[in-house]
């Protein structure tokens, strides 16, 4: 148990022993990418490894291990960044550090003897670019231009291991805020610091803290929104997973600032790993005697709560969380009062996202001077980002405020898929909005993205080529918010619909003449009257879309034609006279019969009746069917 702050201290020393005691730590990646890849049996092969060989213990207190015999801890750890290249492993022995990646049950032997018990490196399992390999995790370009501060833990130690986190320096913001700072001092140094939500629209946090604090009503609520529901987006998810610890720091903090006695972590329902992390720590905390009633001997008491949503995007909204919490269904409602005023069961409430709460301990442990140094004057410290799509390198990074598209994608992703041109990145996920050459030296900073009708979001980033058609883009977007959509405002639940039905028309090729100015009239329709940020946001990758790329809409609604070839069912194929044969494979192999001609002559195709399945390309054996 840690009743007091000296217990504090004596379980950290205590921690920073027993890890350098180890003389080698296998460190398996268990984040949600590499679990699916097959990391879970990588992690129960090393630890039979370890198991079955004399001479070496697998245990995590030195003093169980026999004098003479090695110590070896086979850890997993948080998302290491590198999610296409998964299952990650990384060899630690003392200060060397080997990244091995894309390793399959059948390397774990070869590492164990080669690398654990020997000192040799398996070339072929480093990561390589432009014929060179590199060894350690921060000479990967992917990760070394990066700076992580809030992923800083993840993949260096286990996620799960309370001793693990206090060992590298967990709950020492905590532990001066409660014992060398006062409750206004806390919130000052957050106000200070520049902190901005990292949820969406980056409303300062030390603000609405101060906002929180300064109610009348005695009882308050800390509130961690963690339903990440945009598509592409797995920021927050990777945080608890890896680093939960540090997220319930963040969150004591805060409440020992504001006065709450209680704190709730939302999380969607398709997080279960996050969610089994979270109760372990959080009942591990409760063992040690971290969370509960008298933390650490002072008057400071605080319980913390895990509520599962059922997946529904709106629940994202401030005031459909805490309903959604409440027991009731997740709508939003009209503001004022918010949630600082009037939040989960009708008291002042402090919501922040996760990763809003994982930046604070470094705050108040560093200074919010120091935090200050990092990113740009309006949006100071760093910002995680998912990085997918038609990109070499696809993970988790983390970068400073003001780091440029060009920078994320062409140094950090490594440039585009196959050599392919860049045409778009939407940001934001479905509330954002889409970028394009233009914008790639632009800073990614909450201010300058919103002066381009963008937002910073919860960090998505969904890279595209020129395959993409940026019709069918907004369309996917606009289908997901209107399905998400709550129903509780007519702007959204209708205006969505009617834009969704517009979009489908063009990408099947029945767009009509002034379709696209209707679009735009329902978006500044519903951006101004819909209830909630799901609805005003809505639209915004339509508008982006037809102002980045109305020729596209063009093509489609005039021309019949899809310029990126993507529309199904704008796709036209006809027969090169040139190269067809004559050889009739392709008519028999037409499902409705669209294909007609005299055998060895050109054959050619009825577009009235073609279907554009797509068949007769793959029959045809001399490449005579083109599709344009």
């Amino acid at each position: 148990m840690i009743k007091t702050q000296n217990e504090l201290s004596i379980a950290r020393n205590e921690a920073v022993k027993i890890l350098g005691s180890y003389d080698c730590r296998i460190l398996v990646c268990s984040g949600t990418g590499c679990i699916a890849t097959g990391s879970n049996k990588i992690y129960e092969i090393f630890a039979d490894l370890v198991r079955e060989t004399p001479g070496v213990t697998l245990e995590f207190a030195p003093h169980d291990a026999k004098e003479h015999e090695e110590l070896v801890g086979v850890k997993k750890t948080g998302c290491q960044g590198c999610c296409e290249l998964g299952p990650l492993v990384r060899i630690q022995k003392g200060e060397r550090v080997v990244q091995y990646v894309k390793v399959q049950p059948d390397d774990c032997k070869t590492i164990f003897e080669k690398s654990v018990l020997g000192d040799e490196i398996i070339e072929s399992l480093l990561y390589h670019k432009a014929g060179e390999a590199f060894v350690r995790p921060d000479e990967i370009p992917f990760i070394a231009k990066q700076t992580r501060m809030v992923l800083e833990n993840c993949g260096h130690f286990d996620s799960e291991s309370l001793d693990e986190y206090i060992a590298a320096g967990g709950f020492k913001a905590l532990e001066k805020a409660m014992f060398e700072m006062s409750r206004d001092d806390v919130i000052e140094e957050i106000d200070k610091s520049g902190l901005r939500g990292r949820g969406g629209g980056g409303f300062p946090a030390g603000r609405k803290w101060k906002q929180v604090a300064s109610q009348k009503e005695p009882v308050r609520y800390v509130v961690c929104n963690g339903d990440e529901g945009d598509p592409g987006a797995f920021m927050d998810g990777s945080v608890m997973e890896g680093d939960p610890y540090k997220l319930i720091e963040g969150m004591m903090i805060a409440a020992y600032a504001v006065r709450a006695e209680n704190g709730y972590i939302y999380v969607r329902a398709e997080y279960p790993m996050s969610v089994s992390r979270l109760k372990l720590a959080i009942k591990t905390l409760e063992e040690r005697g971290l969370l509960g009633d008298n933390i650490m001997g002072t008057d400071f008491n605080f319980h913390m709560h895990i509520n599962r949503g059922a997946g529904a995007f709106v629940c994202g909204e401030g005031s459909a969380l805490t309903a959604s919490i409440e027991g009731n269904r997740g709508f939003p409602r009209v503001k004022p009062p918010r949630t600082v005023e009037h939040g989960l069961f009708d008291k002042p409430t402090v919501l922040n996202n996760v990763e809003t709460y994982a930046n604070v301990p470094k705050i108040i442990e560093m200074g919010a001077d120091w935090y200050r140094t990092i990113g740009t004057e309006n949006s100071s410290g760093c910002k995680t980002f998912s990085l997918t799509g038609a990109i070499e390198n696809t993970g988790l990074i983390e970068v400073p405020m003001g780091t440029t598209l060009r920078e994320v994608i062409f140094d950090i992703g490594g440039g585009m898929k196959n050599g392919a041109e860049f045409k778009a990145v939407q940001i934001g996920g479905p509330s954002g909005a889409c970028l394009t050459k233009e914008h790639l030296d632009m800073p990614l900073d909450f201010d300058t993205l919103k002066k381009v009708g963008a937002m910073v979001g919860s960090g998505g980033l969904v890279v595209m080529d020129e395959s993409t058609c940026m019709v069918e883009v907004a369309r996917f977007f606009m289908n997901f918010t209107q399905n998400e959509s709550c129903g509780k405002c007519v702007p959204c639940r209708e205006g969505t619909k009617r834009m969704l039905e517009i979009l489908e028309r063009i990408v099947a090729g029945e767009g009509r003449d002034g379709d696209i100015e209707l679009l735009l009239e329902l978006a500044e329709t519903i951006s101004a009257t819909a209830l909630c940020g799901l609805g005003k946001s809505a639209p915004s990758p339509v508008v982006s879309t037809i102002k980045n790329f109305r020729h596209e809409y063009e093509a489609h609604i005039y021309e019949k034609r899809c310029p990126a070839g993507a529309c199904q069912k704008l796709k036209r194929f006809y027969i090169d006279p040139e190269l067809c044969k004559g050889c009739s494979k392709c008519a028999r192999q037409c499902p409705v019969g669209a294909i007609s001609g005299k055998i060895k002559e050109p054959f050619s195709i009825d577009l009235e009746k073609c279907i554009r399945c797509g068949s007769c390309i793959s029959a045809c054996p001399f490449g005579a069917i083109k599709e344009g």
